[in-house]
């Protein structure tokens, strides 16, 4: 069996759990989040713990077990605390402006790149050089992310482009004269 899967998931305090048939309903004080979990797996809630197992052991299922406990146990820190994902603009007269649900991103092309924001996902912009994504959904906030970093990628000889605050970009060294 998977060594995640076994570990049990501590619930907080605020944070209620639905189990119905396979369908999972995590609600907390930051919202509620439903997911569908596999039929392999079954769940159990024991005081302030929730456990996966998973009837029939066989290598799928265990593998499915240990998935299954990392989406829920995501699910249950997505509504109590939440997550956030901040990018950090790098270039000369690279800048973020956020107008209501639509985040404006002037990249060095011809026009301005507009990105509406998924429900569920809330973003600020500090400086007109750092966006920050927060949201319940670890994957929603995540992917967000991804498709505004995928505007303009960072690239390996100055570094301009939309990077993740914690990224460390590998740099090039250029050409070099010949003596």
């Amino acid at each position: 069996m998977s060594r995640i899967g076994r570990m049990p998931i501590p619930i907080p305090k605020g944070v209620k759990i639905d189990i119905s048939d396979s369908l999972v309903k995590v609600t907390g004080p930051k919202g509620s989040l439903t997911k569908q979990i596999p039929s392999a797996m079954a769940l159990s809630v024991s005081e302030d713990k929730l456990i996966v197992s998973m009837p029939k052991p066989d290598k799928n299922s265990s593998a499915l077990s240990g998935l299954t406990r990392s989406l829920l146990a995501g699910m249950i820190t997505g509504v109590s605390k939440g997550f956030a994902r901040s990018l950090e603009l790098v270039g000369i007269g690279y800048r973020a402006e956020l107008q209501g649900n639509v985040l404006q991103l002037m990249l060095g092309y011809s026009h301005p790149v507009r990105f509406d924001l998924p429900p569920g996902i809330t973003a600020s912009v500090d400086k007109q050089t750092k966006i920050t994504f927060e949201g319940i959904d670890k994957q929603l906030v995540g992917e967000t992310a991804a498709v505004v970093r995928d505007f303009k990628k960072p690239e390996p000889y100055k570094g301009k482009g939309i990077k993740y605050t914690d990224e460390l970009i590998r740099r090039k060294i250029g050409k070099k004269g010949i003596k």
